[in-house]
């Protein structure tokens, strides 16, 4: 494969038994493929993996009680095997990503889930550019350089399920690409930054929504 990147990325995010990849595991992985307009080519994938007892029972109370709350946790014991799984989201990414050019890879803290691919999901990896477009760049150099604009993003509510935490960050990219890539950013008054959250929100109202996001936004009401 020529390292020249596809025309197409591949959002993953992942859910584990903690951050420590020598001993945690992985239980869910997702992927979203879009163009880089930030449209999905195809409904996104979700599996949840079965890393087995021991696993389990190394979650801390912390990690524990995050899987319960978003439905995860009971899940993971019908899930698949990490064979099982690494052959699902190969035949999902061959299928969308044709040619031999690898995909780059984006999400939120992406370096994190790259670390328990390459270690857990070899063979998927393989097929991944080695560069990343990681959201959480954009946003904390947003937090320092256009404050205004970090704190109009769009608010989050995926509740750490894989699928809608990926929704989430391609709706946050296209919400700082339209006020920072594509204005000053650093001149927009909050009317202007509202307007464009309101507009990012519409726009990918439809991929939350079937992502498992459930939209409720109170925030910046007041400026309305």
């Amino acid at each position: 494969m020529t390292n020249y990147p596809s025309d197409k990325i591949v959002w993953i995010d992942c859910e584990m038994t903690g951050l420590d990849v020598s001993k945690d595991a992985l239980v869910e992985i997702a992927l979203i493929i879009t163009d880089f307009d930030l449209q999905p080519v195809a409904p996104g994938l979700e599996v949840v993996i079965n890393p087995g007892a021991a696993a389990l029972e190394n979650m801390n109370e912390f990690v524990r009680d995050m899987h319960t709350k978003s439905g995860l946790l009971e899940s993971i014991p019908s899930g698949k095997t990490l064979a099982d799984a690494e052959a699902e989201v190969i035949a999902y990414l061959k299928k969308y990503v044709s040619g031999n050019r690898r995909p780059l890879v984006a999400g939120n803290t992406i370096g994190m889930d790259r670390r328990f691919i390459s270690t857990y999901l070899p063979n998927f990896d393989a097929l991944l550019h080695y560069r990343s477009i990681d959201v959480s760049t954009v946003k904390e150099l947003a937090r320092r350089w256009f404050p205004t604009a970090f704190d109009y993003s769009p608010p989050k509510f995926g509740g750490h399920r894989a699928l809608a935490d990926i929704a989430e960050s391609i709706q946050e990219l296209a919400y700082f690409r339209r006020v920072i890539f594509q204005n000053s950013g650093i001149d927009a008054d909050t009317a202007q930054l509202k307007e464009a959250q309101l507009h990012t929100q519409k726009a990918f109202k439809e991929l939350l929504e079937d992502s498992g996001v459930s939209l409720q936004d109170t925030r910046h009401a007041e400026t309305a």
